[in-house]
Parts: C-alpha cells; sequence; structure tokens
C-alpha cells in the first residue's frame, strides 16, 4: 500500500500503480543494505522519496528519452539510474539503461535492486576512466564531481548528439562558468524540487572550446 506522500507523487508524475510499487521495492532495499555499504546518509533514510527519489524522477521528465542508450556513471546508490530504469520500464520500453560503479558491494546492489523490480539494466563493475567509450545517447551523474571532470566523462562516453543530465548542488553556476574555459556547450536548466539553489542541468553540443 502507497502512502499518502507516495500517492501524491504518483499523481503528480503520472505514473502507474506498477511503477510506484518497484520504487517501493528499491526503498526497501535501499533501507535494507544501507547499514552494510552506506548507499545514502543515514539522516536522510527517513525522507528518501523528497531526497533522493523525486530530482531523480524529474530528471527522466527533463530529459524526455524514447530510445537509445543512458548511460549513469558513479551509480552508487542508483540515482537517478536506477529512478529512470524503472520509469523507463512504463514510460519508455526502447531505452537501455547502463550503470557504471566500481565499487562492487554497491554494483551487487544495484543488480539485486533490478532483480527484484524485474527491471531491465545493465551495471558496469569498473572506473569510468576505464570503461570503453560507449557512444551513449543521454549521459547523468549525480554528487560525482565538478562539472569541468563530468565534461570530460561526456566526451568521452556521450555520443556528439547525445544529451548529459547532471544533478548538481548550489555552486553549479560557479561549475559552469570554470567550465566554459574549456567547453563549449548548450545549457538548460530547472530548479531542484529538494534543495533551494540546486538545480538539473541539460548540457548538448558538448565540445572543447
Amino acid at each position: 500500500m502507497l502512502s499518502m506522500e507516495q500517492e501524491l507523487l504518483k499523481e503528480q508524475i503520472n505514473v502507474s500503480r506498477e511503477t510506484m510499487d518497484r520504487m517501493s521495492i528499491y526503498e526497501q532495499l535501499v533501507r535494507k543494505w544501507n547499514p552494510a555499504i552506506n548507499l545514502v546518509a543515514k539522516s536522510t533514510l527517513e525522507d528518501l522519496w523528497h531526497r533522493h527519489f523525486l530530482d531523480s524522477i524529474h530528471l527522466f521528465d527533463f530529459a524526455a528519452p524514447t530510445s537509445g542508450l543512458w548511460l549513469d556513471l558513479g551509480s552508487g546508490g542508483g540515482f537517478p539510474g536506477m529512478i529512470v530504469a524503472i520509469i523507463a520500464k512504463e514510460k519508455a520500453p526502447e531505452l537501455r539503461v547502463t550503470c557504471i560503479e566500481s565499487d562492487i558491494r554497491k554494483c551487487e546492489f544495484l543488480r539485486t535492486v533490478a532483480r527484484n523490480t524485474e527491471v531491465p539494466m545493465g551495471v558496469m563493475s569498473r572506473r569510468i576512466e576505464d570503461t570503453p567509450p560507449q557512444r551513449a545517447n543521454f549521459l547523468s551523474a549525480r554528487a560525482l564531481s565538478g562539472l569541468p571532470k563530468l565534461l570530460e566523462h561526456a566526451e568521452r562516453h556521450l555520443d556528439p548528439d547525445g544529451t548529459a543530465m547532471f544533478l548538481k548542488g548550489q555552486a553549479w553556476k560557479d561549475e559552469a562558468e570554470e567550465a566554459r574555459n574549456i567547453w563549449s556547450f548548450d545549457i538548460e536548466t530547472r530548479a531542484s524540487l529538494t534543495q533551494s539553489g540546486s538545480a538539473l542541468l541539460k548540457l548538448r553540443n558538448i565540445v572543447r572550446a
């Protein structure tokens, strides 16, 4: 049974009860595994949907994917990659989602979530820099590194016509200004729904300046 918060969220993002049930399974697994492998800060466990799910959900909506490869970098506990895969099962079944994560235990967690939710998702247990170029149509990351470094990853793994989707904190404007010393890109932003000053970034046409 969905909580009142989950029912309100279901109406807001217009997904099926089956998709919300998969997210609830994901939530339960985060709570189960977190004491052992620290997927999220302990202080945020009681507010998982707002602190960790919501912006990932809206990142999918902002990107509006239909097909191709979505590559999530440094996936950790699965934000946003696992959320993208769960929603894509319903809304973009031709979208393939792959997560790259160097921590073997977190990779096993992601595979467990995918198996228990019956969501097709690839998990690559390796360093981003050592992974062969993926030519992804969409590339995402959350709390991984500064924007200049993220654009290096995009140069390696994103198709030239692809879209980079990043969840960034309150310093995102400074990071974007710094990145423009090296990179040229088109950028769209949406305000974070979970933290004032944070933002969802959509970057295209990324090339070295």
